[in-house]
């Protein structure tokens, strides 16, 4: 475990939690709130303990706790106002940071935990859009940024693809409507499935027929799909920014795919937004993510 990161500079911490790092420095200064070691007058590194407690504060400061108040607790009263007003309100930014722990230390048996803590007073539906999908964000952010490895990255999306997997194949059998189908798939080159497996499980629990492809499909089998299935909503989901050249030329070949039929094709995926402002076509579909598509109760 020693390649894991334990230790974090004042650029980390703000990036994992909004606050910025002038602000960081005058609550330390003047609360003595963290205590970083020094690696030379200008440069202090944080620890896991610190950046925990760190988010700890974040999530109490900006739901408009005084940080005068806030610097006055024990390491402990922190840790319990938290969960305190997590539980109060619901507020998924405690099981956010608890998994950002959880990425950062490896700790499988931790994240497990929060899962079932949330499972037990939330439907599946509402923990992935309202924790989930912003933690991914968040770990795309952080990954962008070069704050975390790879190694991260794959080991909570594994986790969450579990979970995914896990309810999927515990769904009970429900009547399908017949007459329409959604094809799920990614593109040639496109790996993040999550949020399209997450989707599949949402058509299925509303009785809605579904073709799962997943990841990295080339359009060469969805032409041939077009010949084998009629009424189709195709469904796509981008996680990573592409090039211009490539965009133009995916939207290319959805137009040949929906060329000549009444089918449509739904795109998600905040970077098309500019195209969906000119787009003309009404048979594409752009949604700029899964909240758009998905209502939870």
């Amino acid at each position: 475990m020693n390649n894991i990161q334990n230790t974090f500079s004042i650029q980390d911490l703000e990036i994992l939690t909004g606050i910025k790092a002038h602000t960081i420095r005058i609550w330390e200064k003047r609360y003595a709130l963290l205590n970083p070691t020094r690696l030379n007058r200008n440069i202090r590194m944080y620890s896991l303990s610190d950046l925990q407690k760190i988010l700890n504060i974040s999530l109490l400061y900006n739901n408009n706790y005084k940080i005068s108040k806030i610097s006055k607790l024990t390491d402990s009263q922190l840790s319990e106002e938290t969960k305190a007003y997590a539980l109060k309100d619901f507020s998924n930014n405690y099981e956010i940071n608890s998994l950002i722990i959880s990425m950062y230390t490896f700790d499988e048996p931790l994240f497990h935990e929060i899962y079932a803590q949330q499972i037990k007073v939330v439907s599946f539906s509402e923990l992935f859009v309202k924790v989930f999908i912003p933690l991914l964000k968040h770990i795309g952010l952080l990954w962008q940024t070069e704050s975390v490895k790879p190694a991260h990255e794959h080991f909570m999306s594994n986790l969450i693809y579990q979970k995914t997997a896990l309810n999927i194949a515990n769904l009970p059998s429900l009547e399908i409507k017949k007459n329409h189908v959604n094809i799920l798939f990614l593109p040639y080159g496109e790996v993040h499935e999550l949020g399209l497996m997450f989707l599949n499980y949402h058509l299925k629990i509303k009785g809605e027929s579904t073709i799962y492809l997943g990841k990295s499909i080339p359009f060469d089998n969805l032409f041939y799909l077009n010949t084998q299935v009629k009424n189709i909503t195709w469904i796509t989901y981008f996680m990573i920014d592409n090039t211009i050249e490539d965009k133009n030329k995916f939207l290319e070949n959805v137009e040949k795919l929906l060329d000549h039929t009444k089918n449509e094709c739904v795109v998600v995926g905040d970077m098309w937004e500019e195209y969906s402002t000119q787009n003309k076509n009404k048979q594409i579909i752009f949604k700029p993510g899964l909240d758009h598509l998905i209502t939870v109760e």
